[in-house]
């Protein structure tokens, strides 16, 4: 690999070096390299027409990590890729995804990720995401992730997705099933500017007694960007659920929220909140008298609504 593709790797997988653990990094469509431990295992998918690759976490895994990146650098790249992880009862695993593409030609470079997560009893799963484009070619960048994630009594997972910048185009589809005492916290952080379009879409079924779901959506949509977001929780159950989006809107973006709780339980309780706005004036000029620009002040405040 060359200096552009250690800088994607930077960029969504916080990686300098070959990571610890286990790992398979894919680039321009193809296996890079990979490696498994005793206790996790990567395999390529042998089912007809899928590429990807099966992750198995034995029962009982506790402080280990799996890193799955993919970089793309060749312009004229589109590929659909299957990930499913089978994480046995007990477990306790972090999972660091996400794509960076380096597009400098003209024709569209494009990755379409699949990941199923089934997670077993008890079992813990932190999973983060990040995508990243860049390169100053006319092509587009274009990512479009689908996460679907079953949650066996008792088991959890925290999601944390994030788009940094030069993506055009993206749709994001999310679905979680979770049984009983499970519990899900997604966190998802946009930025979009230019032209970019960026779709979300989140479906929460909470069909256990004692299951939770919270769903975090913070954004910012500069420039001519759209933004649509349709968080949904669905208690099916005595359960509790969360959806709050917030967004702050420059230029002249749009962004359209329809946060949605639906009960079928009569202990069924759940929550939506959603709030879109400018940078505050006053925030502005506090930071300002600090001795920061205006550029400056905005860029922190960016910063920190984002982390």
């Amino acid at each position: 690999m060359d200096q552009t593709d250690w800088k994607l790797l930077k960029e969504i997988a916080a990686l300098e070096k070959t990571p610890q653990g286990a790992y398979n990094i894919r680039r321009n469509g193809a296996l890079d390299s990979r490696f498994s431990t005793a206790h996790i295992k990567i395999v390529t998918k042998t089912e007809p027409g899928k590429q990807g690759i099966d992750i198995h976490i034995k029962p009982g895994t506790k402080g280990e990590s799996v890193h799955i990146p993919v970089i793309i650098t060749q312009s004229g790249l589109s590929e659909v890729v299957y990930n499913d992880f089978y994480v046995g009862e007990n477990a306790d695993v972090d999972i660091i995804a996400g794509c960076g593409i380096h597009n400098t030609g003209c024709e569209t470079a494009q990755h379409d990720g699949v990941h199923t997560f089934y997670i077993g009893k008890n079992a813990k799963v932190r999973y983060v995401e990040r995508h990243y484009g860049e390169g100053e070619g006319t092509g587009k960048r274009i990512m479009n992730p689908e996460t679907v994630v079953y949650l066996e009594e008792g088991a959890s997972m925290e999601m944390e997705t994030t788009q940094i910048r030069g993506v055009d185009s993206t749709r994001r589809n999310t679905r979680v099933e979770a049984g009983a005492g499970a519990e899900i916290v997604i966190v998802e952080k946009l930025l979009t500017h230019g032209a970019q379009v960026a779709e979300s879409k989140m479906d929460v079924q909470l069909n256990g007694a004692g299951a939770s779901g919270r769903v975090v959506s913070r954004s910012v949509a500069q420039d001519d960007s759209v933004q649509m977001f349709y968080p949904n929780i669905e208690g099916n159950a005595q359960c509790f659920g969360h959806v709050q989006c917030d967004a702050i809107i420059m230029g002249k973006a749009k962004i359209k929220a329809i946060p949605a709780i639906v009960a079928n339980d009569l202990d069924a309780q759940l929550i939506h909140e959603a709030a879109i706005g400018r940078i505050a004036g006053e925030q502005l000029i506090k930071l300002m008298t600090l001795g920061l620009t205006e550029q400056e002040a905005e860029d922190k405040i960016l910063n920190g609504f984002l982390q």
